[in-house]
């Protein structure tokens, strides 16, 4: 995967505790279904708590995997590897 930290606009979901769920995004200006979260974590980047989906979707006819940050202090989302 290539590391792109790209911010983009994204679909989410909050269940009861306050955990987002992605449902799409915007990329390149195709929307892309988030399909399967593999794997969710949680780490701590320069002081900011960023949680880490890793996902994959079907992308052009392609299954690819990507990994999506959510910044929780700004509520901000970022493409982080593709």
């Amino acid at each position: 995967m290539k590391v792109v930290m790209k911010p983009i606009e994204m679909i989410a979901w909050f269940d009861v505790p306050g955990i987002p769920r992605p449902i799409r995004f915007r990329h390149d200006g195709e929307v892309v279904k988030v399909e399967q979260i593999i794997r969710l974590s949680e780490e701590k980047l320069a002081g900011n708590r960023m949680k880490i989906y890793e996902c994959q979707s079907n992308i052009n006819g392609q299954l690819k995997r990507y990994e999506l940050k959510y910044e929780l202090n700004t509520c901000k989302w970022f493409l982080y590897k593709i």
